[in-house]
């Protein structure tokens, strides 16, 4: 192997990777007074010349020039006769300066120089993708999908680093084949066995915000600001925004009109329903409008325990809950308040309080549906199985039983 070709292919070998010229000038270096002290023992009186970008390297021995029966160190001092047969002219006291071949290495040691210094540069590869991303977690990028495993996908970026998306980061309705071009948010960089393992993410509320700055040039200038994010990724949203200039209306600004900016934001994450709400200091109204479209008759708040009590004509209680009980988990997430629906019921004399159904119903099972808000028969049949058992410890063959004991008594 030749110098030129030992440097060309690290030349080569930067090119593709992007690394910076002067560290690269180092770790060159490095590793070749590496190589020079072990072989030398060494290296103080060598000069290396080296230039990348043309391929060029030259290993220079700076040795004192001594009389012939006086050298000591062979590495440090030549003889006279010996520098005389580099140039007739020297003389005892001056300097020679001689090159040194990279073949006189041997092959063994140049194979192993190639080798440390393809290290030393994967290892500053491998730096500099994880300090690039961990500066751009939150962010937006581009990748293509490389290869899709059972429990994640493989992408890679635009300079080929590779990226990663777990399953349980998509959005259900979700689905790439190889090739296909995905725009996720950057939600984790870390270290895994020595290697950058850098993690995308479509279902963080951090990609829908990012998506709002993209698509609203009011938020991206700060003239409205996005004050909390919450999401159910591909069913709902929640997105409570904020303007700082009384002429612009966030909510209409964000919608757009005919809705044209959200839009392109509902069909990126798969057809997601987003609520754009205005945010206020104002709990109560916050309240309010987190459980839109549900009209509300009237509340209780106690910001002591952060419990809201939500009364709402019975038309309205289906609205307030969501399927699946999304609109009103995602509207307690955004205001931070553990929210109760209660039903109106113009004919109260069609209820029953749930104490009067302890002769059939264990009480310690009327008592957690009280705790949770629960205390008639309507306000409990009013509120599908799953969303009770999300919201009481109860099993589901239970809930079933004290639903038919309430049809039953209400029929």
């Amino acid at each position: 192997m030749t110098q030129l070709n030992l440097v060309d292919s690290f030349k080569e070998f930067k090119e593709f990777k992007n690394i910076d010229h002067d560290v690269m000038m180092g770790i060159l270096e490095d590793v070749f007074r590496a190589m020079i002290l072990k072989k030398y023992g060494d290296d103080s009186n060598f000069d290396i010349i080296i230039n990348p970008d043309k391929g060029d390297l030259e290993i220079w021995r700076n040795r004192a020039i001594v009389a012939d029966d006086a050298v000591e160190d062979e590495n440090q001092e030549i003889s006279i006769s010996e520098a005389l047969g580099i140039e007739d002219d020297f003389e005892v006291g001056e300097e020679v300066s001689e090159e040194i071949k990279l073949e006189s290495f041997g092959r063994r040691n140049v194979l192993s120089l190639r080798q440390n210094l393809a290290g030393r540069i994967m290892e500053l590869e491998k730096d500099s993708i994880y300090q690039k991303y961990k500066e751009r977690v939150g962010e937006i990028i581009s990748a293509e999908v490389y290869q899709i495993w059972k429990r994640e996908i493989l992408l890679v970026d635009d300079e080929d680093n590779e990226v990663v998306m777990p399953r349980e980061s998509q959005i259900p309705g979700d689905f790439f084949k190889k090739g296909d071009t995905v725009r996720a948010v950057v939600s984790a960089v870390e270290m895994k066995n020595n290697n950058p393992r850098i993690v995308l993410s479509r279902t963080a509320p951090e990609f829908l915000e990012r998506l709002f700055e993209q698509e609203v040039p009011e938020i991206f200038d700060g003239l409205i600001t996005i004050k909390r994010v919450v999401r159910s990724p591909g069913e709902r949203a929640k997105v409570a925004v904020e303007s700082y200039d009384d002429r612009v209306d966030p909510v209409g600004a964000c919608v757009g009109m005919k809705g044209s900016r959200i839009h392109s934001i509902v069909r990126e994450l798969k057809n997601e329903n987003i609520d754009v709400i205005n945010f206020t200091e104002n709990e109560q109204l916050l309240v309010t409008r987190a459980l839109s479209p549900a009209k509300i008759t009237s509340m209780e708040l106690n910001t002591e325990t952060r419990e809201a009590k939500v009364y709402l004509k019975p038309d309205q209680v289906s609205l307030a809950i969501g399927k699946g009980g999304n609109n009103i988990k995602l509207a307690g997430l955004l205001t931070n308040y553990e929210i109760d629906v209660y039903r109106e019921d113009e004919d109260a004399v069609d209820d029953v309080e749930l104490k009067e159904f302890s002769d059939e119903i264990d009480a310690w099972i009327l008592e957690e549906f009280v705790k949770v808000g629960l205390e008639t028969a309507r306000s409990v049949l009013n509120l599908d199985e799953d969303f009770l058992v999300k919201r009481t410890d109860l099993e589901l063959e239970t809930i079933r039983e004290v639903l038919k004991i309430l049809k039953d008594e209400l029929s």
